[in-house]
């Protein structure tokens, strides 16, 4: 297998402030599952990592939000911590850290972009946590996160980003033009366990914009974004 991955990942382990004391680990959340001959080999993809990962990551978010915004309301948490945990601020913190060039995968996924796709991006980071988590322990784990994720969070409030699409774009819609949007799927691409979904937002029958995710509800909530993006458009102002 052809790869073009960055294997010397002692620039990337630098970064964290921490020294790493199971570097096979933390190397293995880079491993797509496309990388049969890596497998073959023994070493395995980051699926594992990714799903320890994502709890771990929900954790320290959760805590953090509940110790530094003592006054907001439950509600105003979640919305916080959607906002940092989702796909599309995980891909922004992997692209800050350069890490589609570590990644390891078949040939063919990387000539198809897949060391861009946001989503593949996206559980890395996941796997990432997940293995510094088991690696280092919850303490030196939480820094990491605080520095990398939950660093952007005033960034996000500022710009409005902690609103959820969908009910902000149907709130618009319902009281501007008194009926409820919709969504249509465009297309589904890829394999069954890594397809990405593009929808349609749509007003009666008139599509106002799309978007593009890994599951449907992702692909809606970019849709939503999209369309209040450009609302003006479609409200014919």
């Amino acid at each position: 297998m052809k790869n073009d991955a960055v294997t010397d990942y002692a620039e990337l382990f630098g970064l964290f402030g921490f020294a790493v004391h199971d570097e096979a680990l933390l190397q293995e959340a880079f491993v797509h599952r496309s990388a049969m001959k890596l497998r073959q080999r023994g070493q395995s993809h980051n699926e594992r990592l990714e799903f320890l990962g994502d709890a771990v990551l929900e954790l320290i978010t959760t805590e953090y939000l509940f110790h530094h915004f003592p006054d907001k309301p439950e509600g105003d948490l979640t919305n916080y911590r959607s906002s940092l945990v989702r796909g599309d601020h995980l891909a922004v913190v992997a692209k800050r850290l350069n890490l589609g060039q570590y990644m390891l995968m078949s040939a063919g996924e990387r000539r198809s972009g897949g060391a861009e796709k946001e989503y593949i991006l996206a559980n890395a980071v996941e796997a990432l946590i997940g293995a510094v988590y088991v690696s280092e322990g919850m303490e030196l784990t939480r820094r990491l996160v605080e520095r990398f994720v939950l660093v952007d969070l005033e960034n996000i409030i500022a710009q409005g980003d902690h609103i959820d699409a969908k009910s902000h774009f149907q709130e618009i819609v319902q009281g501007q033009l008194g009926v409820t949007p919709h969504y249509a799927l465009l297309s589904a691409t890829g394999k069954d366990h890594e397809k990405t979904f593009t929808m349609g937002a749509m007003i009666g029958e008139k599509q106002v914009s799309q978007g593009t995710g890994a599951s449907k509800k992702e692909a809606q909530a970019a849709a939503a974004k999209a369309a209040i993006a450009v609302k003006d458009d479609w409200l014919g102002r």
